[in-house]
């Protein structure tokens, strides 16, 4: 009875991995990486609306010059950033829906409602946990075999940083 028990285990068990290897590893990958690529530019699409929406309310909200001078970077540098990947969006025939997340827009209201040094702190805080997330996708993206998408993450990367940074700065020299 064992010996039964265990020879049917055993040929439960080659069914089971011989069913894993019907689905081929490389189309499998192929579907992560198109997922990952797709998850990529819809963020990164998202992102890039946000800050240039959250820029421009600090070019009217505050009367700090390195702040204001800030967000007309982030406007310029995440203007060519949302470009670049709707065009990538637009050659992988992604539907173009992408919308600003209901927390940034919340954090977008809650922006507009402020000025001054209240406006200039929420501000920044913002960019720089925006930012933060920002390298960390773009670094990931940076290593992916999609050409197109590697590209854009590496050509993107270090103005993200430099962007982390500026905003680090004068968040600093605020207090």
């Amino acid at each position: 009875m064992k010996k039964l028990v265990y020879l049917s285990f055993a040929l439960l068990f080659l069914v089971f991995v011989e069913s894993c290897q019907d689905r081929p590893g490389k189309n499998y990958n192929k579907e992560n990486q198109e997922l990952d690529g797709a998850k990529f530019i819809k963020g990164g699409i998202e992102g890039s609306m946000t800050e240039i929406k959250a820029s421009g309310l600090a070019i009217t909200n505050s009367n700090n010059q390195k702040v204001i001078g800030l967000a007309k970077l982030l406007i310029e540098d995440h203007t060519k950033v949302d470009s670049a990947l709707k065009q990538l969006e637009s050659d992988k025939k992604m539907p173009d829906s992408i919308t600003i997340s209901s927390s940034h827009t919340a954090m977008i209201n809650d922006l507009s409602k402020k000025s001054g040094p209240a406006f200039d702190k929420a501000y920044l805080q913002m960019m720089v946990n925006d930012h933060e997330q920002a390298v960390k996708r773009f670094t990931a993206a940076s290593a992916k075999a999609d050409e197109k998408i590697k590209k854009i993450a590496s050509d993107n990367l270090p103005a993200i940083k430099m962007h982390l940074d500026s905003a680090n700065k004068i968040c600093i020299s605020l207090k």
